[in-house]
């Protein structure tokens, strides 16, 4: 007996010293210490900064943010075999990593998305535009694998239709270890693109030889950070997961209100110079609780329903990664997004209101929906200037034959384009029609226009696009397409009608 009793004592030591550490120090007052699985990006330093630890120890819980180095795979095994309570990831690398984990996560709460954090830039002497990207062979691209940086790469290749950036050839790609090390080579020439990340976009473009190309600033819900609760923690615990959001939207509240708080705080941590540290917090638009319910969840206030952005930005990565090739079908459970998200917490806090805060201003009205964002109008010069970015991916408009009246295939393509459109709504549209080489010039020229008129009507009707945004143009058989090595004239003639959509931008 006495030996039993000194091997429990011996074995119950470590615990009771520990007990009693706890007992007699502030420790003893938190309940549990909570765990989320972090990167890098300057858009999560909100969620584990010093406003959001100090609320959480204040509501009793200790905040552990573990960062992974970006090790998506890693973090959504974590979360599933329950070592993380809560993740954060973009929701494409929520896609391509949770589906094999069987998605063992729930998003709660939109963080941000990339508004300039991440860009396309280019050797202006050999890249100029997603265009050229298009219609150049031989170039390389530097940048990170499993990254947004990779996803803005995928995102182009789809909606442009750029088939050397879906082609699984090694020659174009230059995988790097993070954006500095793709950075140093589009520097040194070694490539001829590259995809960076905040603050090497401004490094980038300090010097005179290079261009950006494409730039987060000019997209919408296409790169966006999410915040996961491990599925049995929610059901274990769902009131600490209403306490972290609340506790995250005062913290972003008080960062909103001091930015220069914010900006100090970050540049303590990321020892960066002042400006950097400016250029990468311009980068992020934080989402704080009026956004997430008006604009992501589609919780609505005031009895509105708002709009499910975050449904459709799902939807939207997951027709951008099957088109790529990184999935044979749609990888959701029962194909719903639904299944990936949770509502309820955004919904309740939104309608309850936080306790001692000011009401949050809702955002400009532009931002509530990209495709009815208003346009001023152009003279024929200004549409002259404008730069082009690049033509949207478009199978061919059907119409009845000989006609300017959309079939129905005609009306599914430009309900395609418009979902693409929706990710770019900072540019303008240049709508062109083009014919056949057979038949009149002058009568294909009005039957090319008349179409190209047909599409802007349809998609100012159906959309609530602003006509300002178009500018409507007939080609008639001017600029036929390039003839593809051995092409039959069969397949070439039914190549030739068509109607393109050319993004353009405004030079300031």
């Amino acid at each position: 007996m006495g030996s039993i009793g000194l091997l429990g004592y011996y074995f119950a030591k470590p615990f009771l010293e520990e007990r009693l550490k706890k007992k007699v120090s502030d420790s003893r007052e938190i309940k549990e210490t909570i765990t989320v699985g972090i990167d890098n990006w300057i858009g999560y330093y909100p969620l584990c900064g010093q406003e959001m630890q100090k609320r959480m120890r204040n509501s009793g819980y200790r905040l552990q943010c573990e960062d992974d180095n970006a090790d998506y795979a890693g973090r959504m095994k974590a979360l599933a075999d329950g070592k993380l309570d809560f993740a954060v990831a973009t929701v494409d690398s929520f896609l391509l990593n949770g589906a094999k984990e069987d998605f063992p996560g729930v998003i709660v709460m939109v963080i941000d998305e990339s508004k300039g954090g991440d860009a396309i830039v280019a050797r202006k002497s050999s890249i100029k535009s997603i265009e050229d990207l298009k219609n150049k062979q031989g170039y390389k691209v530097a940048y990170t694998p499993n990254s947004p940086s990779e996803h803005l790469l995928k995102s182009v290749s789809v909606h442009f239709e750029v088939p050397q950036l879906r082609s699984r050839s090694k020659e174009w790609k230059v995988e790097t270890n993070g954006s500095p090390e793709a950075l140093q080579k589009i520097s040194a020439g070694e490539v001829d693109v590259a995809v960076l990340w905040e603050p090497d976009v401004s490094r980038a473009l300090a010097n005179p030889e290079i261009v950006k190309i494409l730039g987060t600033e000019d997209t919408h819900k296409l790169i966006v950070d999410i915040l996961l609760v491990g599925r049995r923690f929610l059901l274990e615990q769902p009131e600490v997961t209403k306490l972290l959001l609340a506790n995250y939207f005062r913290a972003l509240k008080i960062y909103r209100d001091n930015p220069e708080q914010l900006a100090s705080e970050v540049q303590a941590k990321v020892k960066l110079p002042a400006d950097k540290v400016a250029a990468m917090l311009k980068g992020v638009e934080f989402m704080g609780l009026y956004e997430n319910a008006a604009n992501w969840f589609g919780a609505g206030t005031m009895g509105s329903l708002g709009f499910e952005g975050l449904t459709d930005t799902i939807e939207s990565t997951v027709q951008i990664l099957t088109t790529h090739g990184d999935f044979p079908g749609n990888p959701l459970p029962n194909k719903d997004p639904y299944r990936l998200q949770n509502r309820a917490f955004v919904k309740e806090l939104s309608e309850q209101g936080l306790a001692g805060e000011a009401g949050v201003n809702p955002p400009a009205s532009g931002d509530l929906e990209s495709l009815e964002r208003k346009f001023s109008p152009l003279t024929e010069q200004q549409w002259s200037q404008l730069r082009g970015i690049g033509t949207l991916k478009i199978r061919p408009i059907t119409f009845q034959s000989g006609t300017s009246d959309l079939d129905f295939n005609g009306k599914s393509q430009l309900d395609q384009a418009a979902a693409n459109l929706r990710h770019y709504p900072h540019f303008r549209v240049v709508v062109s029609g083009h014919t056949g080489l057979l038949g009149e010039d002058e009568a294909n020229k009005i039957l090319s226009q008349e179409r190209a008129e047909a599409v802007k009507r349809y998609l100012v009707i159906t959309y609530n696009i602003d006509p300002n945004r178009m500018l409507v143009q007939g080609l008639g058989s001017q600029k036929p397409l390039p003839r593809f090595p051995n092409e039959s004239d069969r397949a070439y003639n039914y190549r030739l009608p068509r109607v393109e959509l050319s993004l353009v931008s405004e030079v300031f």
